[in-house]
């Protein structure tokens, strides 16, 4: 009996395994999940909110940092941000104010590894707090976000670095998160305290940047506060969509940089809501221990009330299809973008990617119904691709089996929805001539010695952990000719950049910017015409899929930014074997202020401390090392 037929056929869903034996020490996909807050008044003041002195000193922050209506035009690179912020500091009243005091949110994440068994299959995995998916960071927007990271990561020991998605890190580059970019890894036994402002507000997450680390359960969902483009009544919180590998991550890695014909690309296992779904274990073949009937992820819906859900793509690989059965979407934010609200009954969500959504509970009480999200079977690779939750009013019976039908959904396009629907809810037009513009073509062969690798532009990456590219150029050393497999591209002083890429591959890629939001100009499966979507109000995103091509006509995908952020930073392809594999390339802009920057000494003694450990330890580097 398959997966699906087992939790159709039940009379009952309770699972056979408790949440400690699955997820550890996460109650994510419980019903004892706390829900979110509008935001946090925690604020360690009189009665949980912000004195008048503290109101009035955050004002003024918020009006420096963000600028104030009304004020004028700042010179570029920063103007470029502020212009757009302002729109969102108008929608700021007094009242909300007072829950924005600009504190400081503190957590301690000690990383090591541990076994749980999500879906039934008892495995290794490396955990943030012993618990899957890792802990809920919270703060209001303009809160300082400050994360103390302990690796004890041991048998084998690991390097480690946390990636903070989508945050843009202006005033923080070195806090980014990526090791061989803006950091050393944080060796085993030593700890790194990342600290950085909450400087947009939404819903994102935050994972392990060091090889293909997260696939093996480094990561965990970030919720920044801030104000509401549409309303709703119940923020229902992250819910992570992930396919699942049984096996490690790092042997996974040495079969994707192993010499072909290996298997390629690897199949996920499974695919998970909130960290859970069942499994058969009749097809468990190398002896790993299996319970089934797991259990499911189970959410709660009131009557008559607008529920906030916070999509996150957290998978390895998946393109994913959300679906809720009897229900219609509402879509209000793309990663850190709110948009102009549409309906839908499919969420498409490439890796890395955030959509929130507002469902409305028109079912009648007591009603249950199925939380659907599947893996492309077009674009992505499953061997289990549909992962269940279930959804029960107020007044039903929690363990009851809901009879919900699935909804139909077209699985024929590896993209996003079309740009012409996804319209950001504050315009931020981008310019038609910008200052310099750069083609990248995405390819994929083998190299010299018969490894297949990808490329970009006919270079494909890897890191050197003990030298980051930052710091070099911090102490003014920008050019790299004796490196070029670090694949920079130094845009100097220049105030704006569009890129263009070219995807010459069979495969989709969802492509990640650090640093940024930028505007999505075009894409499409043929090469580009030129032709801008929306030039007046562009799609602006962190992630966006470029959908597959071919040798004779690659797809195409244009995106543009202002380098109003000076340093070096990533643009890749968030699937974690394509990364491995060397889909990687580094932006630098402002090359003059990075030069002007001061790195906080921690930085450095990280790299300290990671050439004392590598001096003794051989490091196991055997993909791009992201």
């Amino acid at each position: 009996m398959g997966v699906l037929e087992a939790i159709l056929t039940a009379s009952k869903l309770v699972a056979s395994l408790s949440q400690t034996a699955t997820n550890g020490n996460s109650q994510l996909g419980t019903l004892n999940a706390p829900l979110v807050a509008d935001f946090l008044t925690n604020n360690v003041c009189p009665h949980h909110l912000a004195s008048k002195s503290q109101t009035h000193s955050y004002s003024l922050y918020l009006k420096a940092f963000l600028g104030a209506p009304g004020q004028q035009q700042l010179p570029t690179p920063m103007s470029s941000h502020l212009r757009l912020v302002r729109l969102h500091w108008a929608m700021i009243d007094s009242t909300l104010l007072k829950s924005f005091v600009g504190v400081t949110r503190s957590y301690d994440f000690t990383i090591k590894r541990g076994f749980i068994a999500p879906d039934g299959v008892n495995k290794s995995v490396i955990l943030v707090n012993g618990q899957f998916p890792g802990p809920t960071i919270e703060a209001n927007w303009g809160d300082t976000i400050q994360v103390a990271v302990h690796n004890e990561i041991t048998n084998p020991q690991e390097g480690t670095a946390l990636h903070w998605h989508g945050i843009l890190q202006r005033a923080t580059p070195w806090y980014d998160g990526v090791p061989a970019v803006q950091q050393c890894p944080i060796p085993p036994g030593k700890s790194l305290t990342y600290r950085f402002k909450a400087d947009l507000y939404g819903t994102t997450w935050y994972h392990s940047h060091y090889s293909a680390q997260y696939a093996g359960g480094l990561l965990g969902p970030l919720i920044i506060h801030g104000p509401k483009n549409v309303a709703y009544d119940i923020d229902i919180g992250p819910v992570l969509l992930t396919d699942w590998y049984h096996d490690e991550y790092f042997e996974i890695v040495k079969e994707v940089m192993s010499v072909p014909p290996a298997p390629r690309p690897p199949f996920s296992d499974n695919n998970l809501i909130n960290g859970k779904m069942n499994y058969d274990c009749t097809t468990v073949t190398n002896g790993q221990a299996c319970t089934p009937n797991a259990g499911l992820s189970k959410f709660k819906f009131t009557p008559g009330k607008k529920h906030r859900l916070r999509l996150i793509n957290a998978s390895a690989e998946a393109i994913q299809r959300f679906t809720i059965d009897n229900h219609t979407m509402t879509v209000m934010a793309n990663d850190f973008v709110p948009i102009k609200p549409y309906e839908t009954n499919v969420v498409t969500v490439g890796v890395g990617q955030r959509t929130d959504v507002i469902v409305e509970a028109k079912l009648p009480a007591a009603s249950a119904v199925f939380m659907r999200s599947n893996i492309s079977g077009k674009c992505s690779t499953g061997n289990n691709p549909l992962a269940l939750a279930v959804i029960y009013y107020d007044g039903a019976d929690t363990t009851s089996v809901p009879t919900s039908v699935a909804t139909p959904f077209d699985d024929s396009h590896c993209g996003n929805d079309p740009l012409d629907k996804t319209i950001p809810f504050f315009p931020f037009p981008a310019t038609s001539t910008p200052e310099t513009t750069v083609t990248i073509g995405i390819t994929i062969h083998k190299n010299s010695t018969g490894y297949q690798l990808w490329w970009m532009n006919e270079s494909t990456f890897r890191a050197n952990y003990n030298h980051p590219i930052l710091l070099l150029a911090n102490m003014g050393n920008t050019s790299y000719p004796f490196d070029p497999q670090w694949n920079v591209y130094n845009f100097g002083n220049n105030n704006s950049v569009r890129v263009i890429v070219e995807n010459h591959s069979g495969a989709a890629h969802p492509m990640h910017l650090h640093g940024h939001n930028f505007n999505v100009l075009s894409e499409g499966p043929v090469p580009w015409d030129g032709t801008i979507n929306h030039i007046e109000n562009t799609q602006r995103r962190d992630v966006q899929i470029i959908q597959p091509g071919t040798a004779a006509q690659p797809s195409h995908l244009v995106i543009q930014y202002n380098t109003d952020n000076p340093g070096v930073w990533p643009f890749h392809c968030h699937i974690a074997w394509h990364v491995s594999a060397g889909l990687y390339v580094n932006l630098m802009e402002q090359t003059d202020l990075i030069t002007k920057r001061v790195i906080p000494d921690v930085i450095r003694q990280t790299c300290r401390d990671w050439a004392d450990y590598t001096n003794t330890t051989v490091v196991a580097e055997i993909d791009s090392g992201l």
